[in-house]
């Protein structure tokens, strides 16, 4: 019946999440979802906000959260957009910032929602290689663009881009817009969010999902100039006026207040994965450096599609990509100290 979709849906082809199985028993590291529990304030906040106001609509503006992450931020609330996950805040950014005659550029082994979103909104694209090392090279990235748009820490590997390379990058591009997706900074790097003050170029997009254990939430925000915030304004208010319900501004501002969990459960995966970066290095994997919440290795003796095959056969989900470059390595998702051991006895049975 496809005979029914417009041109634009036939030549689709659809980003694929990670599996949600649902297996008694199963160690779930496949998703890069926090191991530990929402801050016991959001919860809070949202079971205060489940009353009689939900018949009414929510902040369009989201004031609540803006003022919230602009606290945190140390910026003014002008400089902030908020939408329902930072997926759907990349989908206004494509298509109100990176829409131009030039193509845009983005790593050839990263987010696998960039090129679907480009597809989406019908944008030209040109991919630029990382290193042999899997590393991103700013130099690379020298050629005419209609934007730029990179995830630091990378995704699926987790590689740190110093803040210096970043601002060398805002700096050779000032006629572009340039992206910084944070979805994993607050795992191990700096944020480039002091740098919007003196680019106007820059927009820095982070979400609610990995660091503050809200991923069934779906918040997620932008943080540029307002003359960046205010193209985003026109794109969300052309599309949906209230994209966060109550329960949302409710729960992720007391989130965004609650710095002092935050701290405690980010810096606990911090710990863990390096516990288990040396246990998986002690089982002969290569594993790149992390600053996310996930690790990225491979195994010099066993193919990555067989070790997930193997993995799972023992209850423990990690995820791995076909992609030619990276197809040999696992993503796996840091989890509790105990899920970790429980991930490292299986591969050790498995890799002998």
């Amino acid at each position: 019946m496809n005979r029914y979709w417009s041109r634009v849906t036939q030549q689709l082809t659809p980003y694929v999440p990670g599996e949600q199985p649902k297996i008694d028993g199963l160690v779930k590291l496949n998703t890069n979802e926090n191991p530990y529990p929402p801050s016991p304030r959001a919860l809070e906040a949202i079971r205060h906000a489940a009353g009689e106001a939900l018949r009414l609509y929510p902040d369009p503006d989201a004031t609540v959260l803006k003022t919230a992450v602009a606290r945190f931020h140390g910026v003014a609330p002008d400089h902030i957009f908020a939408g329902n996950s930072s997926d759907e805040v990349l989908a206004h950014v494509f298509a109100g910032l990176l829409k131009h005659d030039l193509p845009l550029l983005f790593p050839d082994v990263t987010y696998s929602f960039y090129p679907v979103y480009c597809g989406l909104f019908g944008i030209e694209y040109r991919t630029v290689p990382l290193d042999d090392g899997l590393g991103l090279r700013v130099q690379d990235y020298a050629q005419p663009n209609g934007g730029i748009i990179l995830p630091n820490p990378n995704a699926p590997t987790g590689r740190l881009l110093p803040l210096a390379d970043i601002e060398a990058l805002l700096q050779a591009h000032p006629d572009s817009v340039v992206v910084i997706d944070e979805a994993y900074i607050d795992f191990g790097g700096e944020s480039a969010v002091p740098l919007v003050a003196r680019h106007p170029n820059l927009l820095v997009v982070q979400t609610l999902s990995k660091s503050r254990s809200l991923a069934g939430l779906r918040v997620g925000y932008a943080i540029g100039q307002p003359h960046l915030i205010e193209g985003l304004e026109r794109v969300k208010s052309s599309f949906n006026s209230y994209p966060l319900d109550r329960l949302a501004l409710a729960g992720a501002a007391a989130a965004m207040d609650d710095v002092a969990y935050f701290d405690q459960t980010r810096q606990a995966i911090i710990a863990s994965r390096g516990r288990l970066t040396e246990a998986l290095q002690g089982l002969g994997f290569e594993v790149l450096p992390s600053a996310a919440n996930f690790v990225f290795a491979r195994h010099p003796g066993h193919a990555g599609a067989a070790l997930l095959a193997a993995l799972r056969e023992r209850k423990v989900l990690v995820r791995h990509f076909e992609q030619p470059r990276i197809r040999q390595y696992l993503r796996i998702t840091v989890g509790t100290d105990a899920e970790c051991d429980t991930l490292v006895a299986a591969l050790r049975e498995i890799v002998g």
